[in-house]
């Protein structure tokens, strides 16, 4: 879970991996998870002290909006993802962290999307708005420092596979 403090700041480069190998031998985490206890209070001129804490599962609720409002992103998730989403959306529980996955520290974060892009949406500059949309997103809403936004295209959608689809259900 995301922990930002009112009266702290994060703790020293060069101790995110160091602290978290510590904590587990043979798991290296992309974000910082050095404990409280390392944190140095900032001055005291802070108005309040106390903590906020987010889950997981709200930082990947901004990510996946963040990538889905992107131009050329038709939809988020590989194959068996995207197949349960149509359910979901049909029964009106749109999942709006499909595709995405985010690991949180304390004051960092990073996310994998996967993407599909619409065709002939140039892929290399889509993937960038997603992460540059993803990080801004991020870091303006919930208040941590993305490390990095890995984007995975698993798939292009092409228009004829829209005029398919309207085929088949006017055969059926």
């Amino acid at each position: 879970m995301a922990t930002n403090e009112t009266n702290a700041t994060a703790p020293a480069e060069g101790t995110v991996l160091e602290s978290r190998a510590a904590e587990a031998p043979g798991v290296v985490s992309r974000v910082d998870r050095a404990p409280l206890a390392a944190r140095v209070p900032v001055g005291a001129g802070s108005e309040s002290a106390g903590r906020t804490t987010i889950a997981d599962c709200v930082v990947a609720k901004v990510a996946g909006i963040a990538a889905r409002e992107v131009s050329g992103v038709y939809a988020l998730g590989g194959g068996g993802a995207r197949a349960l989403g149509v359910i979901r959306d049909a029964v009106n529980a749109t999942d709006l962290t499909q595709g995405v996955k985010v690991e949180v520290g304390e004051t960092q974060a990073a996310a994998d999307i996967t993407i599909v892009v619409d065709y002939p949406a140039p892929i290399q500059d889509v993937a960038e708005n997603v992460r540059r949309a993803v990080t801004d997103a991020i870091t303006r809403l919930v208040g941590l420092q993305v490390v990095e936004v890995n984007v995975d295209v698993d798939d292009m959608h092409l228009p004829s596979d829209d005029a398919d689809d309207n085929n088949e259900s006017r055969v059926s």
